[in-house]
């Protein structure tokens, strides 16, 4: 639906896959943490295969460990970026808080074997 939405109408500037995190919240006790990093790759993998017509498959970084970021990359991901360095709503959920700067995140981009790129949200330089 939404590889035909944005043939239609294009106007997403990319697809941001989410982890779920039950940890905080009713439903824990009836929906395990079932997201496995083999589901996050495989996402992230086949995003990148169908979603053709998306320009950026981005992965928050406030959501993913940076060994996960950067093996994403590798995935299909082209954005580990994030403005929200002090994301709540997913923490409040059970993520990992994160301690990253700019620095640590363009290391992180380096590290993977790519090179960082600041954008504003639009993905303009």
């Amino acid at each position: 639906m939404l590889r035909d939405l944005q043939d239609e109408a294009p106007g997403f500037f990319a697809f941001i896959p989410l982890v779920y995190h039950p940890e905080h919240n009713a439903l824990h006790k009836i929906v395990p943490n079932i997201t496995s990093e083999e589901d996050i790759l495989r996402t992230v993998a086949v995003a990148r295969l169908f979603l053709d017509n998306f320009p950026h498959i981005r992965v928050p970084i406030t959501h993913f460990n940076e060994r996960m970021a950067q093996v994403l990359l590798h995935f299909g991901a082209d954005d580990i970026g994030g403005s929200h360095w002090h994301e709540e709503v997913a923490v409040s959920a059970g993520a990992s808080p994160s301690d990253r700067d700019r620095q640590k995140l363009e290391a992180a981009i380096r590290g993977a074997g790519f090179e960082p790129v600041f954008t504003n949200s639009n993905y303009a330089l």
